[in-house]
């Protein structure tokens, strides 16, 4: 048994006559995530999960719970829990006071885990990574929810190398990220839909083709919604024939999500897993109580949380907690009429202050968020400053920050810059193309094809 076998959101199994690793190892079910609000879309079946279980190391991309799953992740204490290099080392050292043995991978090295297979992890500077698994001279590009920031060329200089080669990378209608935004009103502004967006299938298809990966197959995009404050999310999810929308056969081939791959003789055999039960929850059933009010030292714990991350305290001159129907405002030091209001439950809010991971409130989606003169949660980088650096990265001084970046810079040898000035090009497009429009995600796939 020589091959690979892509399951669940994110979980790629790779055999060497066993089961020899897992990524991402989240089983679903009764192991909910982003307090509750989200679980898998299709049902793992019994003998992958036993596989999963049987690994002898299992390897994480990051810390959000649809890829790192706090409830899944006992369940792997007998195994090697494979880790990227990230600059902070966070989740290396929760691990290891939580008794795993853990294992950091060198970044941008080949490791051999057994007689045929090896791997090479790849850090991004958004606390994400990339794992390239070679199973007997075949390669899975797992991107999970990385995005080749600094590493594109790398990665595409090692893909040319194989005659046979499969990408699995997040994609879709982009509600793996915070679209419950609400205007100054109250009223919703609804997400772009499916027929707002570029098509799934181009956009997945270009990169691929752009990064020299000979199939497709669809992954970290599998989950469906289950609270009763989420689940209007629902009808923003990919669903999996989406993916066929544009997609160019003529230069990539598209394999079928939840698949085995032989590695022997190439063969595709589909898993066929079960569509999952979807189960609506209230908000109590994960702790949640819409109607709780902050206490004194809640409000003294959010804004130490908030004020310590020095590049971000300049940029807003207010943020806004809407918790049990009274608003809690922290003063910045930046211009008073730029600023952002949450309304969230006060069990997930503080639990997400109290243990630094901000980012699973805005990806679980059933916090209400309200920009007041900034365009979105990215310009200026409100995410990148709490969530990026500061949780995961544990920088918060000025200088910690510039080290940080100044790491990375030195793992990328040139292409991490080449990386921030394409963003700041795109940055120039959205202001004439909104993100989410078709005139965007064709300049995008036009990007795409010049850099293949």
């Amino acid at each position: 048994m020589l091959g690979v076998k892509s399951i669940g959101n994110a979980t790629i199994i790779a055999y060497d006559e066993k089961p020899i690793l897992s990524t991402d190892t989240w089983f679903g079910e009764e192991d909910d995530a982003y307090f509750g609000s989200w679980n898998l879309s299709h049902r793992i079946p019994d003998q992958e999960k036993q596989d999963m279980l049987a690994c002898e190391y299992s390897w994480f991309s990051h810390g959000h719970p649809d890829h790192l799953n706090p409830n899944s992740l006992p369940k792997l204490k007998h195994q090697t829990i494979l880790l990227p290099d990230h600059v902070g080392s966070r989740i290396h050292n929760d691990l290891e006071n939580d008794g795993f043995k853990t294992k950091v991978l060198p970044d941008r090295e080949w490791v051999q885990l057994s007689p045929r297979i090896k791997v090479y992890s790849v850090c991004d500077y958004i606390q994400d990574a990339a794992i390239l698994i070679d199973v007997n001279g075949t390669l899975f590009v797992n991107m999970n929810d990385a995005g080749a920031r600094g590493c594109f060329k790398a990665i595409q200089k090692i893909v040319a190398q194989y005659e046979h080669s499969y990408l699995l990378k997040l994609s879709g209608y982009n509600d793996a990220d915070m679209i419950n935004f609400f205007d100054e009103s109250g009223n919703r502004i609804e997400p772009y839909g499916k027929h707002d967006k570029p098509q799934v299938g181009k956009e997945i298809s270009s990169y691929a083709a752009s990064m020299g990966v000979r199939n497709v197959i669809p992954s970290s995009s599998f989950h469906h919604y289950q609270r009763t404050d989420s689940i209007w999310a629902n009808k923003f999810t990919t669903p999996i024939e989406a993916y066929l929308e544009g997609f160019d056969h003529s230069r990539v081939n598209y394999v079928e999500p939840f698949v085995w791959v032989d590695c022997d003789n190439h063969s595709v055999i589909p898993l066929n897993p079960e569509s999952m039960e979807e189960k609506i929850y209230e908000p109590e059933h994960f702790g949640d109580n819409w109607t709780d009010e902050l206490e004194a030292s809640d409000v003294k714990m959010l804004k130490e949380y908030f004020l310590k991350k020095e590049e971000l305290v300049p940029l807003f001159g207010f943020l806004n907690f809407k918790v049990g129907g009274k608003t809690t405002a922290i003063d910045m030091q930046g211009p008073k009429d730029k600023g952002i209001t949450f309304e969230v439950p006060r069990h997930s809010l503080m639990t997400a202050v109290e243990w630094e991971f901000f980012d699973d409130l805005l990806i679980g989606n059933f916090m209400k968020t309200t920009l007041h003169g900034v365009p979105s949660l990215y310009e200026p980088n409100f995410n990148f400053y709490t969530t990026k650096l500061g949780d995961n990265g544990r920088a918060f001084s000025q200088e910690e920050v510039k080290g940080y970046m100044k790491e990375y810079h030195k793992r990328a040898k040139g292409e991490l810059m080449f990386h921030l000035l394409e963003q700041r090009s795109a940055q120039f497009l959205r202001k004439f193309f909104n993100k989410e429009s078709k005139a965007y995600g064709f300049v995008k796939s036009l990007y795409y094809q010049w850099k293949s």
